[in-house]
């Protein structure tokens, strides 16, 4: 476990990497360890075998368990911990799931959107705020498509009110600038920030203790619209990330810019919306081409 603990401290010193991920190494690296009794001559192909016969894990989860032990071993050998690493002469091929992403329709955004066109006069002191963050938050994930965990992270400090634009901290502690470019977005996020300048703080999203709202908490709140809205079946936050993304390339947004603004790593992650744009014209033309019944 030592060598383990020396390798996080490295990653972490050397490699820039987020707390999310660097928790992802550990629990990928404390797993091994329950299985293997002695880390310095690993069986690796048993080990695999165990994800796969035992764990039941998919081959993406046993694909990233095995990259995070191919590191740490070549750290080790470049400790000279270790002569070799175990990894040497193995090669493994893992099935490449091709999932398309999950969007929600126009007229499901709507819904949710108008959840918030209500009066709030009639409303609580504390149910107007949870309003004024509810629609500030929610809006904001449907017009920028930013991730959940960057919405959690954001604070006033990133704000930059005179360019209706905002600071977003993404993965790999990347940082990209994205514009609000609908006028009712940033009204709904300058009446956010103005509640928050008055009750202190450096976040911008608190739940009702004053604390920085979580991953699980923005899931609570898009879960409660959802219902309010009465959509049927179940989503998450990230149907909206995919929504927005989605619809920018359907709607003529080239494939860089729609990466920039997303904060992809690879161009080739933004690429599976194009798979879905073109699937769904062509249930249009199988649907509503004339020719079709000719």
């Amino acid at each position: 476990m030592n060598h383990i603990n020396q390798f996080i401290n490295y990653l972490q010193a050397t490699k820039n990497l987020s707390e999310k991920t660097l928790s992802a190494y550990r629990s990928d690296l404390k797993l091994f360890l329950e299985f293997e009794t002695d880390e310095l001559k690993p069986d690796i192909c048993a080990y695999v075998s165990h994800l796969h016969l035992n764990l039941k894990l998919k081959d993406t989860s046993i694909r990233r368990k095995i990259i995070t032990l191919k590191n740490y071993y070549n750290y080790l050998t470049d400790l000279e911990i270790i002569p070799y690493s175990p990894f040497l002469k193995l090669k493994f091929r893992f099935k490449q799931e091709r999932r398309l992403p999950k969007t929600l329709a126009i007229t499901d955004i709507s819904k949710i959107l108008s959840c918030f066109n209500i009066d709030p006069a009639p409303l609580s002191p504390f149910a107007q705020r949870t309003l004024t963050r509810d629609a500030a938050l929610i809006d904001l994930l449907i017009s920028t498509g930013i991730r959940i965990g960057e919405a959690a992270a954001l604070t006033l400090n990133d704000i930059i009110a005179s360019e209706h634009t905002l600071l977003i901290h993404g993965k790999g502690r990347k940082q990209r600038l994205i514009y609000i470019s609908s006028p009712v977005t940033w009204s709904r996020l300058s009446a956010l920030i103005k509640e928050r300048r008055k009750t202190g703080g450096e976040h911008l999203f608190i739940n009702r203790y004053g604390t920085p709202l979580t991953i699980h908490g923005i899931e609570d709140i898009y879960a409660k619209y959802i219902k309010k809205a009465n959509l049927p079946g179940k989503s998450t936050p990230h149907y909206l990330r995919h929504t927005f993304a989605t619809n920018l390339l359907a709607n003529g947004a080239d494939l860089r810019s729609v990466q920039e603004i997303l904060g992809h790593a690879s161009v080739a992650t933004t690429q599976i919306y194009t798979e879905v744009t073109t699937n769904r014209k062509k249930q249009v033309l199988k649907k509503f081409n004339y020719r079709n019944k000719l």
